[in-house]
């Protein structure tokens, strides 16, 4: 075979010179050319929710390629759009009265942001300082990498991102520090907006936090009147247990962003939800106060599509039985390592479950991460750790005996690379 031309992303070539070629996925599987199953234990980054290929999700994708695949979004608009617009309106708080549509998680952060900041300009308030927490992940674009941690990520970029202010992680009996931060940087009156994953952060190691944490810095912002965008991008459509993560703590994002599991995992699709006075502060004659951000696949028909047929099943199927069933099990599971000194900081929300190895060098660049991998997949499972992080994120048909695949693996895995 020759040398691909294809520049993975995440991926060190160097010491990754060979992908795994997948030509087929059904429910929780995924198919290697060479014949190999391999169980998706982190739903292909967290996007698969029902699982590969579901029959509901592929018939609307066909039948909409049959009638319109793409139109430009700017003057015209089109019927799966609209219906999902609707929809989604109605599935979330009803302070989120539009919605913008975008293609990844990391673009509906960029509108947030944008939407954010032209909020207030657009109403002739000096506000353009931006809140985040510290260790978020929020995209790889220039302002969804500038709202992130910095570090190994992003140091090279470091010239083009915009200054931002973290607060600290709310972590274990630290709660009361992170609430203080917060209070102190939103009494200044240049600051814009708090962005958040609620519950969780993802990438930033699967870190979690209580909801009346959430509910707090929701109304600390309240209080100044700082806009709170939640990131709900890896958070939304069933991880954390509820449908959205801020349900958990009864509140309603100024803005939110959603995507990932929006189509089920199938193709590509984001939006960003916000208040109607967001909205209204870029509705003017002045053409100047428009809100200038698209892409040339803005509400692509067919990803609208996909995702409507998505909420479909969320109505007809038990989707929530099934992730109610997951968590059971991640809960059970991990009480087989309570109390192995090989293993730290174990913890489970809704669909997740992580828990960390005991390493002396345990940083992402760390080489466990790797090892892990590489262990994983000789096992025929897609696992990819965040340095000594373990964490599972299945799909949602997945059955008890996929899990206790991957836990068993965990076990040996962890005497392994001891």
């Amino acid at each position: 075979m020759t040398k691909s031309p294809v520049w993975h992303p995440f991926t060190q070539h160097a010491v990754q010179p060979e992908a795994t070629l997948i030509s087929k996925g059904e429910g929780a599987w995924l198919e290697a050319a060479d014949g190999r199953r391999i169980f998706d234990a982190i739903s292909s980054w967290w996007v698969v929710t029902h699982g590969h290929r579901h029959p509901h999700i592929v018939k609307a994708i066909k039948d909409q390629i049959d009638r319109l695949d793409q139109v430009i979004f700017a003057g015209f608009t089109h019927e799966p759009a609209e219906k999902l617009a609707r929809h989604l309106v109605e599935i979330t708080p009803p302070e989120l009265e539009y919605v913008f549509f975008s293609d990844s998680g990391s673009t509906s952060v960029e509108v947030a942001l944008k939407m954010a900041l032209g909020f207030w300009q657009n109403r002739g308030i000096k506000r353009s300082r931006i809140l985040a927490l510290e260790g978020a992940y929020h995209g790889d674009t220039i302002g969804g990498m500038s709202v992130g941690e910095r570090g190994v990520f992003n140091a090279p970029y470091d010239p083009l991102l915009f200054d931002v202010e973290r607060i600290p992680f709310p972590a274990a009996g630290r709660e009361e520090v992170t609430l203080d931060a917060l209070h102190v940087a939103c009494k200044r009156d240049d600051v814009a907006a708090l962005i958040v994953e609620p519950l969780i952060l993802g990438a930033g190691g699967m870190l979690i936090y209580p909801a009346s944490v959430l509910a707090e810095m929701k109304r600390v912002c309240e209080t100044h009147d700082v806009l709170f965008i939640a990131d709900e991008v890896m958070t939304g459509w069933g991880r954390t247990g509820t449908l959205f993560a801020c349900e958990q703590a009864g509140i309603a994002p100024d803005i939110a962003c959603y995507s990932k599991g929006l189509t089920g995992g199938s193709v590509p699709l984001a939006v960003t939800l916000c208040r109607a006075d967001i909205f209204d502060a870029h509705y003017s004659t002045d053409r100047s106060k428009t809100f200038f951000h698209s892409s040339s696949y803005t509400a692509n028909p067919v990803a609208c599509a996909a995702a409507l047929a998505n909420l479909e099943i969320w109505q007809r199927e038990p989707v929530m039985e099934r992730i109610g069933s997951i968590a059971a099990l991640h809960k059970d599971r991990l009480t087989r390592f309570r109390d192995d000194r090989r293993f730290a900081n174990l913890r489970q929300i809704g669909t997740i479950a992580a828990l960390d190895i005991v390493a002396k060098d345990a940083g992402y660049l760390a080489d466990i991460g790797p090892r892990l991998y590489r262990g994983f997949l000789a096992r025929e499972l897609l696992v990819r750790p965040l340095g000594n992080t373990i964490y599972i994120m299945p799909p949602y048909c997945s059955t008890t005996s996929d899990l206790d695949l991957v836990y068993d693996a965990i076990d040996e895995l962890a005497g392994e690379v001891a």
